[in-house]
């Protein structure tokens, strides 16, 4: 006979159908947040600070006349307020981030370690050269392993990001042009029609007339619609490779064979350089300018509110047109080139004020040390690898868009499989995030009906890649089987609920409001 006392409270759970609404907003560990604008606390301070000396009136015109208009907030209040905050938001280190043409990867914390050592961390563009030797050295680094990494024999190092980086592209071609007094005549920008938006964007704010170019069934560059545009008025292509539409372009060599005859200059979209790293060199293929987005190939964090850092290298026939300024070196030490006195004669000027993101040189060039020849080759085939596994796993369920041959960095989808189903796009992503993933890339590229583009990238694992794959095919199986409410009303366990976009787009609400007579402080 048990002694065990059995009398007391219940130990196993009751069957409970409904799902009660909690009091509070919150849902389990999952807090509910107001603004910081709601809460009370106008009449207090968190902290204790002397009476200022001065009254500010050597400010002049720029001395505050209201009160700031924020809550005085204690340390636990504060920091309770941004942990709950932090919850709502998907993050690179909850799960895998499969938005295509992104790369959303893990970035390494021996990245981070490294970027916040003494004397990278503090450093200021400003200081004297001799006080940097350093940074110089390392940003001199990195130039090299760029331009080795590419078979590029020069590299502009101050862009901010991908599209900044296309602008120096651009901006280079331009004064190549101009010097050879071709500018006026060569006014075309020919652009793919899967090209990224900033490409045409970009062309178009230097002043080009932006051509399109015909893409194939397969997905590529139409090389005979390339060719029936390029004449003497061309300055430029600009060819995503691989390309938007996750795929090897098999005819750049004949792409850039023609270009050249043409007189033009092959502009290449570096974007999804991190399916090639280490296996292919876009020098080798012809092409004259590459952006290569260092949070895409070289782990630097995404976003953030930048700046980031998108490094340009050049041809030889482009080089000496490169903007100031740049890293050299002798006997006597590092120096930066940035004079037009100096080397920098032919330089188009200036691309911004100083030299480049230093916090993002230091990560990147860290990536490639830790990772070595080796690893880098091997980032670019995981890469592959773990899309062309998405792929084949998900084709019998969804339409691959270009289902014949293996594809590169990211499968890409197209919305036919979804056909009867009343299930669009936009229902399938909102109900990816119900199941804890953020949804892919949608509706890009535009020459796919529909798009769905994922991208695995290299970091994450087989395990991680099996789950995204069993709630996708659990998805499309209730999108099939026609469960349409798990869809439209979708999602229904995020903190916030699905938006009327229109309404949103035509009315933004971008600003708060204090109800009348609640804000205190500001009365």
């Amino acid at each position: 006979m048990s002694t065990m006392n059995t009398v007391g409270r219940p130990t196993t759970p009751n069957a409970v159908e409904s799902k009660p609404a909690t009091l509070t907003g919150g849902r389990g560990l999952l807090q509910n947040e107001m603004l910081l604008f709601e809460r009370d606390g106008w009449g207090k301070t968190g902290v204790d600070l002397a009476e200022p000396k001065t009254d500010g009136g050597d400010l002049g015109d720029l001395v505050r006349k209201d009160p700031i208009g924020l809550p005085g907030l204690s340390e636990p209040e504060t920091m309770r307020h941004y942990v709950r905050l932090s919850q709502k938001n998907h993050a690179i280190d909850l799960a895998i981030y499969p938005l295509g043409s992104c790369t959303m990867k893990h970035n390494p914390r021996l990245n981070e370690k490294m970027a916040r050592l003494a004397g990278f961390a503090d450093i200021h563009p400003l200081q004297p050269v001799s006080t940097v030797q350093g940074a110089l050295e390392l940003m001199d680094q990195l130039a090299h392993w760029l331009k080795t990494l590419t078979g590029m024999p020069a590299v502009a190092m101050s862009p901010k990001a991908g599209a900044h980086g296309e602008l120096c592209g651009l901006m280079t071609i331009r004064a190549a042009h101009e010097a050879s007094g071709q500018h006026e005549k060569r006014r075309k920008v020919l652009v793919p029609t899967s090209a990224h938006g900033t490409n045409p964007a970009t062309a178009a704010f230097v002043g080009y007339t932006v051509v399109e170019v015909k893409q194939t069934e397969d997905g590529r560059v139409d090389v005979a619609d390339l060719a029936s545009k390029l004449g003497d008025d061309v300055a430029a292509i600009m060819v995503t490779n691989p390309n938007t539409c996750g795929l090897f372009e098999r005819d750049i060599l004949e792409i850039s064979r023609l270009t050249h005859e043409a007189g033009a200059y092959f502009y290449c979209d570096g974007a999804n350089f991190n399916a090639i790293v280490g296996r292919v060199r876009p020098g080798d293929l012809g092409v004259d300018a590459m952006h290569i987005n260092l949070h895409k190939t070289f782990s630097t964090p995404h976003g953030g509110g930048g700046p980031g850092a998108g490094p340009v290298v050049l041809s030889e026939a482009l080089a000496p047109f490169a903007p100031a300024p740049w890293v050299v070196h002798d006997a006597d030490g590092y120096r930066l080139i940035e004079r037009e006195e100096d080397e920098a004669a032919q330089a188009f000027g200036r691309l911004c004020a100083f030299n480049g993101q230093m916090g993002m040189f230091v990560r990147a060039l860290s990536y490639m040390m830790s990772h070595g020849s080796d690893g880098l080759r091997q980032v670019a085939e995981d890469a592959v690898l773990n899309a062309n596994y998405i792929k084949a796993r998900l084709s019998d369920v969804m339409s691959a868009a270009f289902p014949d041959g293996p594809c590169m960095h990211e499968a890409l989808f197209d919305d036919s499989w979804l056909k009867g189903t009343d299930v669009t796009t936009l229902d399938f992503a909102k109900a990816m995030i119900d199941e804890g993933f953020h949804p892919m890339t949608m509706y890009f590229p535009l020459v796919v009906h529909g798009a769905m583009l994922i991208e695995p990238t290299e970091t994450e694992s087989k395990q991680e890649l099996d789950r995204f794959i069993e709630a996708m095919r659990a998805l499309a199986g209730a999108a099939k089987a026609g469960d349409v409410d798990r869809f439209k009303g979708a999602p229904f366990h995020a903190p916030l609920k699905r938006l009327d976009e229109t309404r949103a787009a035509r009315s933004p609400r971008l600003r708060w409001t204090a109800p009348e007579g609640s804000n205190i402080a500001a009365a």
